[in-house]
């Protein structure tokens, strides 16, 4: 069901000749690119009427409108089950919990006697918000996007998520509960690339956003690149990936529900296991038949992600050679089940999220951790960080200098304007002390 990598012995390579040995799923954005480029352009020219007839295209719907009427949220909150809104409403407690935790504040740094920068903290004016809505309903994506936004204090919130044709066009219902618990009333019924379209050029019924975030298929990633540079965005997000770094410590029927509960979400999903202990691979294998057999979405989902060239059981000397690897393969979701799992932990530099111990699953991350789950995939976690207040915020320097204070530096400007050949440069500061330059005290 799943293959392996046997990377013992021999020293491991160093960096692009490890993470070339690892298993990673094909996911070509530039391809897709190409093919969204004239869907995102006829959302530009057209705006709600090519909305609506893409959605009958891919969605099998045809919209009256676009917008989400305020009702249709108030009915779904009403009609939510009982469990499942007391379930949301404590992700949505515990992730603002984490995320207000997170909030910066301006900070002065007194350079010199009368020269200061001040950095202050402001948030993006407008975000657009993207719910998946394909092979399954994400309403804890709502709130990873949603709550991070407001903590930081985003003024305009708009989401967006598939029309569903069992829904009459709406967005699935528990989706709209999300927005609903979370007081976000702008919601749009668009999915895949229209949807980053309708929030980058803007349409008749949804004003342009600054930026766009949350997950989605290759499509959603594909739209974000062609629209990077006109709007923010937070990742291309590819497939989700699990790397499980174990040893001998490890229960191997943990392992095993841990690597399936990340495979169910998609065909590409990734699943790897990385381990010096052969006697655990083996059980974990012995363990995946029957628990995959025990669950749902199997034949369209799970056996093609453990089956595929982007998951793997990886064999290593030891849990030092381990790190290296899950170092070079830089997971979305990284796991470690070893002894002393918190010193093992601290010593990883890239994942996107880390989950410590048995009693840490990636899962309670994906709902109810606090943290956030919309993360870096495809190795991207070696430069990126999963979303979070910062985000939505951007950092702008305040310079404050007296005339004293910019005389004393004044020769090292026009020195280094002149060493760079940009003599205007400094003679935008000759011009403030009749052109000659102040003798350094």
């Amino acid at each position: 069901m799943i293959s392996r990598i046997d990377l013992r012995g021999d020293a491991l390579p160093e960096g692009p000749a490890l993470r070339d040995l690892l298993p990673r799923a094909d996911f070509d954005v530039q391809a897709a690119l190409e093919k969204v480029r004239p869907i995102c352009e006829d959302v530009h020219h057209r705006g709600d009427a090519a909305l609506i007839d893409f959605a009958e295209k891919f969605d099998g719907v045809r919209l009256e409108s676009v917008r989400v009427p305020a009702q249709a949220l108030a009915d779904a909150l009403a009609d939510l089950d009982a469990d499942v809104r007391a379930a949301l409403e404590e992700s949505i407690r515990r992730a603002r919990l984490v995320h207000r935790a997170q909030r910066r504040t301006a900070h002065t740094t007194q350079v010199v006697p009368g020269g200061a920068v001040t950095e202050k903290w402001v948030p993006v004016e407008r975000v657009g918000l993207y719910a998946p809505g394909g092979r399954s309903v994400y309403p804890s994506s709502v709130i990873m996007n949603a709550v991070p936004a407001q903590e930081a204090g985003v003024e305009s919130i708009a989401l967006a998520s598939p029309p569903q044709a069992d829904f009459g066009g709406l967005p699935h219902p528990t989706i709209l509960a999300a927005c609903a618990l979370l007081g976000v009333d702008e919601v749009y019924a668009a999915g895949g690339a229209t949807a980053v379209a309708m929030f980058a050029y803007g349409t008749e019924s949804c004003p342009p956003a600054n930026m766009v975030t949350g997950p989605g298929n290759i499509w959603v990633a594909a739209a974000k690149r062609y629209f990077t540079g006109r709007i923010g965005i937070d990742t291309e997000a590819g497939p989700t990936e699990i790397a499980i770094l174990a040893d001998d410590t490890a229960d191997p029927a943990h392992v095993a529900a841990d690597l399936i509960s990340q495979a169910e979400h998609d065909p590409l999903a990734a699943a790897v296991l990385v381990t010096d202990s052969p006697d655990l691979a083996d059980a974990v294998e012995k363990e995946l038949e029957p628990q995959v057999a025990a669950t749902k979405h199997v034949d369209d989902r799970i056996r093609p992600a453990l089956a595929g060239r982007q998951s793997a059981i990886v064999l290593v000397d030891g849990v030092e050679e381990g790190l290296k690897v899950v170092d070079a393969y830089g997971a979305e979701h990284l796991e470690i089940q070893t002894a002393d799992a918190t010193a093992v932990a601290d010593r990883v530099r890239n994942a996107g999220a880390i989950f410590i111990g048995p009693w840490a699953p990636v899962s309670l991350g994906d709902y109810a951790a606090g943290s956030n789950h919309v993360l870096p995939t495809g190795g991207c976690a070696c430069h990126s960080s999963g979303l979070s207040v910062q985000s939505f915020l951007r950092g702008i320097h305040i310079v404050d200098y007296t005339k004293d204070a910019l005389a004393e530096v004044a020769h090292h400007v026009v020195t280094l304007a002149e060493a760079e050949d940009l003599p205007a440069h400094g003679a935008a500061v000759k011009a403030r002390f009749g052109w000659k330059v102040p003798e350094s005290k």
